[in-house]
């Protein structure tokens, strides 16, 4: 049982002293805001809300935290999906907000140094107008905080050809609970010098240390795409045709499925895009094909379609304009907006290896009916990370509260007996800390607990997660 002090006026007099009265709150409203992320309707309130600006202030504030014993949530955007950044002990919220300057883009190097609170598309905009991409492009990526993207290693559609955010990490100045600044590797390419804190850190959470400063990789920009939408009569036909895409030697810059209730959803959810769709089409496979020689891709693209074919898909379309583009890839990411419009629901983030998507597919709805409730699939098919949502629809508040849960550890069980995990983006947070023993034997989530004491002895840094 983790025990902890209630902030008192001695300490926001401590707060004012070191970010300034304007940026510590109690104010209701205020907190109200921070009270919540995406992760379904959970609220908890903090005690108060700090913005600092510097590293330096930040370790003020894990200081005083230390001093008087009182948890301390960081928050990026409050995109997450997973409840990482609810402050379930009440006590600072700490808002990385004001960290939100990109630092130096180093053209020569490949690099770009930026703080946490830069939101994902506008450092991929500044980087792009150089010629440079940063790939890793979550669905809110109009919105999420780079520091967010780093604690849940995040990943989108283009993970799938270029990899997750960790594989673009090369160092981060960081704030450890206790409130020493340290740098946890070098700008280089190639570090086998001691532990690796810097991949460490990334998936950690906000567990483990604050991140104020991070240095990227960069790699050169592809001006050109493909992009198809592929219709399939069944959704386990259109998993399957996605480990045959990799089989035959192509890989794509995006592989996206959709179930057909996906796509329907958000099609009424989305105005200004206008689709046709058979009445037996169950299911979409977006797919993207990327680079700078146009005939090359070209020739990818038409083996695409051949093995597609040969999946029982339909008619394929392909984007002939850049608008068209835009609003298939629109329509995707806007996915998860649609479907949660539709219902009370609870979303999981499930990841097996690609080749067996269809049998986690035919699994969970096999695991729906058992259990009564009925889910909605969509997701990055080409990593084989499929989110689940699962809809309340017409389900009693009592097999909502209690047999659904029993519904989730089997998917999670499945998944693990496949190969996955129960996480492949969304993290785990408080929503799915309950289900680590799956995932993990005894001495692995004891390893675990080992490394949070040695980061953060007195337990006060974003206290709740994963699995304490």
């Amino acid at each position: 049982m983790l025990n902890y002090n209630k902030i008192t006026p001695e300490v926001i007099e401590a707060l004012n002293q070191i970010v300034g009265k304007e940026f510590v709150s109690i104010n209701h409203n205020v907190l109200a805001d921070y009270a919540h992320d995406e992760t379904e309707d959970l609220k908890f309130f903090p005690d108060v809300v700090v913005k600092p600006r510097t590293a330096e202030e930040t370790s003020g504030i894990l200081k005083i935290a230390n001093k008087y014993l009182i948890p301390v949530t960081p928050r990026g955007a409050g995109t997450g999906l997973s409840g990482g950044a609810l402050p379930v002990h009440a006590g600072i919220l700490l808002s990385m907000e004001r960290f939100n300057k990109i630092l130096e883009i180093d053209e020569r190097n490949l690099q770009a140094t930026v703080e946490p609170g830069v939101i994902n598309e506008v450092f991929q905009n500044a980087v792009k107008e150089k010629g440079l991409f940063y790939p890793p492009d979550p669905a809110s990526k109009g919105s999420c905080f780079l520091g967010g993207n780093l604690a849940m290693s995040s990943g989108g559609p283009k993970a799938v050809k270029y990899g997750v955010t960790k594989e673009y990490v090369l160092n981060m100045e960081i704030v450890l609970p206790t409130g020493e600044i340290i740098w946890t590797g070098a700008n280089v390419l190639k570090n086998s010098t001691g532990y690796n804190l810097t991949q460490l850190m990334v998936g950690s959470e906000g567990t483990l240390g604050v991140i104020t400063k991070i240095v990227f990789k960069l790699i050169p920009y592809p001006t050109k795409t493909v992009v198809m939408l592929v219709p399939f009569f069944s959704a386990e036909k259109a998993c399957e045709a996605v480990s045959a895409v990799f089989r035959a030697g192509i890989i794509p810059s995006g592989m996206e499925f959709m179930e057909r209730d996906a796509i329907d959803w958000t099609l009424k959810y989305v105005e200004g895009i206008s689709l046709s769709i058979k009445p037996e089409v169950k299911a979409h496979l977006l797919v993207e094909v990327d680079g700078n020689d146009l005939d090359f891709m070209m020739k990818d693209a038409e083996k695409i379609s051949e093995i597609m074919t040969q999946h029982e898909c339909d008619d394929i379309l392909f984007a002939d304009t850049e608008d068209q583009k835009q609003n298939l890839w629109k329509m995707r990411r806007k996915v998860g907006e649609a479907v949660k419009s539709n219902s009370v629901y609870k979303e999981e983030d499930t990841v097996v290896p690609r080749a067996e998507l269809p049998k986690l597919l035919k699994g969970i709805k096999e695991i729906g009916e058992k259990h009564g409730f009925k889910s909605v699939c969509y997701g990055h098919a080409g990593d084989g990370n499929l989110h689940v949502n699962i809809i309340k629809g017409d389900m009693s508040d009592d097999k909502w509260n209690n047999e659904l849960p029993k519904g989730i550890r089997e998917i999670f069980e499945l998944c693990v007996k496949l190969g996955g995990t129960i996480s492949g983006e969304h993290g785990i947070g408080w929503v799915q800390k309950s289900y680590m023993d799956i995932a993990f034997d005894v001495k692995s989530i004891e390893l675990q607990k080992g490394i949070k004491k040695l980061f953060d002895p007195n337990l006060i840094l974003n206290p709740g997660k994963m699995f304490m």
